[in-house]
């Protein structure tokens, strides 16, 4: 189904969905969970490999993804959390 065929009530309920995902407070909380979490979980998975100097090319895909992981996931519950209390 592409846009031009989705009803109305869902299209603009994934438009506001986006909306309240890009908002800045919703981006810059995302961002320092990721920060936090992504900084610690790569501490624990990678740290004896980054501290060893044994950078791998697995490293460059790895790094990113471990702080992109957090951030969806904070995104989402923010999201979650905003329309569900009707705080929008």
């Amino acid at each position: 189904m592409d846009a031009s065929t989705m009803p109305q009530h869902r299209e603009s309920s994934l438009q506001h969905w986006v909306e309240i995902a890009t908002s800045k407070p919703v981006v810059t909380r995302s961002a320092r969970v990721s920060l936090i979490v992504g900084t610690i979980l790569i501490a624990i998975n990678q740290g004896n490999l980054i501290l060893a100097g044994s950078l791998s090319p697995d490293l460059y895909w790895k790094v990113p993804l471990t702080y992109c992981v957090p951030f969806v996931v904070s995104t989402y519950a923010a999201v979650d959390a905003i329309i569900s209390r009707g705080l929008n």
